[in-house]
């Protein structure tokens, strides 16, 4: 499995790690760009890690939902 899709991810997290902690402008667009990056590694990623977020969201949703009834 190839690990590409894991580099916008990382240089998103760092950047917006960094960036956070400012209050202006640039605090924003780091949050934007770490979001799309996000979008970006899901899409790049692999059947088996979409299939596995999947199953987590799918069953978490549920755990999530019958809490809340």
């Amino acid at each position: 499995m190839r690990l590409f899709f894991l580099i916008p991810l990382f240089t998103g997290l760092i950047s917006g790690y960094f960036l956070n902690k400012k209050n202006d402008e640039i605090g924003y667009i780091a949050g934007v760009l770490t979001a799309i990056s996000l979008i970006i590694c899901l899409i790049l990623a692999p059947w088996q890690v979409q299939l596995g977020l999947l199953v987590v969201v799918l069953f978490g949703s549920k755990k999530l939902l019958q809490k809340m009834y």
